[in-house]
């Protein structure tokens, strides 16, 4: 660890608290439909939307209506893109003549998984995905999902804040209200932003170009025989990447149009293009915890919400740093330093030209969101510098998290911990002037179920079947954080993969498909059903005997509450997994 590199994960840190203001102001004011900047320009845009569309910008809906109004929006625009891929072909923008997206159960989890926001790619989007799939179909797909997420939370937070109310919104207000004002505009800003830093952002056929010395590549066919084969030539992939790899960070997508990812040099060139990604990765989320004040009337509430989570994302960043950093200790006696400017630890999987601060820094930022961009292999982590990103997804991404889906993640373990709370005190528990009733944590304990059983039925169907196992590439405990990291990344909708897994196959593209509509849609509408039911209640005036929720007390007794339901949930898998590796590669073995 150096000096520089606590350096730039304070920078970060700081960027982030500077923005969570003034952005949660912005979305305060353009969800309560307050007068804004980019009012003269969008509203125009927003009500043809309307008109065409059929919407009554006025109507309000219970949580019943809202949640069927998301939920038919997002099996139709699963439908469009499944079709999209099947036929892609046959559409336009498409220079280098790619195929249908097949097999059919890989077109079903690619379709699957960008309407869930989770972004999970079983595919090399260079060689798979025409420009028109990539725009009209994912980028879209980036786009509508990320404002779904926004548009719950909203709802959630209005559920708080009204009082003997039967309505928390309208979906279809809420959602446009999020791509018009929170997401596109500052898209537009960023891609050009990308594109100054040499994001490629074009249209054209790919190139192909001489090598100055042939390759000789040997690969080992279905015989077990090795053949050589001369390669005088390489494919120059390129495309509209900027305006998607904006919008996969400040959306919390994290789909790359590379197969490399955020770690392709056309996708992520410099230090400063990795600063704007992992900046965008968090900003939203951070300002959605000053929207939850000001909308609530409480923003000191707000305040302590952020700083829980700061407090995790701290946490979990110290732990990935120091244990990359400390490097391998089976290579003991072997110069690990990679230059003078770079500290020794284990640079296996990263880039140089981030190191490891920023490998480590972006695989906790990339984790405590679902947002799943990498920038560096997190299958080639030490044990436990691999384990902080799996141990941030299980804690169900509520650290800043994605956005919209972190904070209503986040308002659920709230209202856990409020009822935590007031069994301590033996008295009925209180939030925000609302009584938390039986209903309410019956809901939320149904969130917090859902979760790990999705993860831990399908990792043990997996891990005892052929059609699973056969997929593992890595043995021993590394195989099962493989496979368990697939499955809790697929559920918790973030995208990112540990590697060394081979999923493209039937059961694995069928069941991460499942596990990730799952994820979604079935804690969703838990969530949607407490926000209904709190904005019935009438207001209670806070008591002696009220919990606050607003001091450094309740920021401790909610990273607790996080922390005990993930590791009485999960520490199981995390010992047969990550931890037993680490104790075995300090015995002197590896995987």
């Amino acid at each position: 660890m150096s000096a520089n590199g606590w350096f730039q994960i304070v920078l970060f840190l700081g960027l982030i608290l500077a923005v969570t203001k003034p952005l949660g102001v912005f979305m305060a004011r353009v969800f309560n439909r307050e007068r804004t900047f980019l009012d003269p320009v969008l509203r125009p845009v927003e009500r043809l939307i309307y008109r065409t569309t059929a919407v009554d910008e006025s109507h309000e809906m219970k949580w019943t209506e809202y949640a069927t109004a998301m939920l038919l929006f997002s099996v139709v625009s699963m439908l469009v893109l499944y079709i999209m891929q099947r036929v892609q072909l046959h559409l336009p923008f498409n220079p280098q003549k790619f195929g249908a997206v097949d097999p059919s159960h890989l077109a079903f989890n690619t379709a699957a998984s960008f309407t869930t926001n989770t972004n999970w790619q079983a595919y090399s989007g260079e060689v798979v995905m025409s420009y028109f799939t990539q725009m009209a179909g994912l980028a879209y797909h980036n786009f509508v999902s990320a404002a779904v997420g926004i548009a719950i939370a909203i709802a959630f937070i209005r559920g708080i804040a009204r009082r003997q109310s039967e309505t928390i919104g309208n979906f279809w207000v809420d959602m446009t209200r999020s791509v018009l004002w929170v997401l596109l505009p500052f898209c537009i800003v960023g891609a050009l932003a990308l594109v100054s830093q040499g994001v490629v952002q074009n249209l054209k056929p790919y190139d192909t170009v001489k090598l100055v010395e042939p390759q000789h590549v040997t690969t080992t066919g279905p015989d077990g025989k090795n053949s050589t084969q001369t390669v005088t030539a390489q494919t120059i992939a390129q495309g509209p990447v900027a305006s998607q790899e904006i919008i996969k960070e400040w959306g919390t997508n994290g789909g790359g149009f590379f197969n490399a990812n955020s770690s392709h040099p056309y996708e992520n060139p410099t230090p400063l293009s990795n600063l704007i990604e992992m900046f965008s990765i968090f900003a939203i989320s951070a300002g959605l915890t000053y929207t939850l004040g000001r909308m609530t009337g409480s923003q000191r509430h707000g305040w302590a919400v952020w700083g829980a989570m700061a407090a995790l994302f701290l946490v979990g960043v110290s732990v990935a740093y120091w244990a990359e950093s400390a490097g391998n200790p089976l290579l003991a006696g072997v110069d690990q330093h990679v230059s003078a400017m770079q500290a020794g630890g284990n640079m296996e999987g990263k880039e140089v030209r981030f190191g490891i601060a920023n490998s480590a820094l972006f695989a906790t930022i990339t984790t405590d969101a679902s947002c799943g961009a990498i920038n560096g292999w997190h299958d080639s982590f030490t044990p436990l510098g691999g384990m902080v990103p799996l141990v941030n997804i299980m804690l169900s991404e509520v650290i800043f998290g994605g956005v919209g889906a972190g904070m209503y993640g986040m308002l659920i373990y709230i209202v856990l911990a409020v009822f935590i709370a007031g069994l301590m005190v033996g008295r009925t528990p209180e939030y925000l002037g609302k009584k938390i009733e039986a209903y309410d944590v019956k809901m939320a304990m149904l969130v917090a179920l859902i979760f790990p059983l999705i993860i831990l039925v399908f990792t043990g169907i997996s891990s005892v079947k052929p059609f699973g196992t056969s997929s593992i590439l890595n043995p021993g405990p590394h195989g099962l954080s493989e496979m368990i990291y697939a499955f809790t990344s697929g559920t918790a909708n973030n995208g990112s993969a540990f590697g060394g897994l081979t999923v493209n196959t039937p059961w694995y593209d069928i069941a991460l498909g499942i596990a990730m509509l799952g994820g979604r849609f079935l804690m969703i509408i838990p969530m949607l059903a407490i926000a209904g039911n709190l904005a019935k209640k009438k207001y209670v005036p806070a008591s002696a005997g009220t919990f606050p929720v607003t001091t450094p007390l309740f920021s401790g007794l909610l990273i607790g509450v996080i922390i005990i339901i993930g590791a009485l949930t999960f520490f199981p898998a995390l010992s047969l997994g990550p931890i037993l590796e680490h104790l075995q590669m300090h015995a002197g073995k590896a995987f």
